[in-house]
Order: structure tokens, then C-alpha cells, then sequence
């Protein structure tokens, strides 16, 4: 699962823009997770909802078991 993500991340992110130093690419790497993968990406073994979706979804039916 790592070296998919990691081929994915090499190739939208960092083939397409190239970025010269470290530091100009940490926020860049950041930003793709957090935005691109984690808030708009749907992913199939998560029912083809964001990870974002998907964990909201399950700590609201924690909750509900909880009450």
C-alpha cells in the first residue's frame, strides 16, 4: 500500500512540478495529502468515500454506540 501511495504522490505531485529545494517541496507534499488524498480523493476499499468522509463517518457511529 506505501509504495502505491508513494508511485501516486511521485507521480501527481512531484514529476509534474518540479521543486528545487527541500523546503519548497514539504508544503507542497503536505498539502497534496491533506487536501488531494485525504479531503477530495474517493478511495475503493473505503467504500469510494474520502478517508476524511470515511473517518467522520465512523467516530459519529462510535459515538451512537457509545450513547
Amino acid at each position: 500500500m506505501v509504495k502505491s501511495f508513494c508511485s501516486t504522490l511521485k507521480v501527481e505531485l512531484i514529476h509534474r512540478h518540479a521543486r528545487p529545494t527541500r523546503a519548497q517541496a514539504q508544503p507542497a507534499v503536505f498539502e497534496y495529502v491533506e487536501v488531494s488524498c485525504n479531503r477530495q480523493r474517493l478511495h475503493s476499499t473505503l467504500g469510494y468515500t474520502t478517508p476524511a468522509a470515511y473517518e467522520t463517518r465512523r467516530a459519529s457511529a462510535r459515538w451512537a454506540g457509545a450513547a
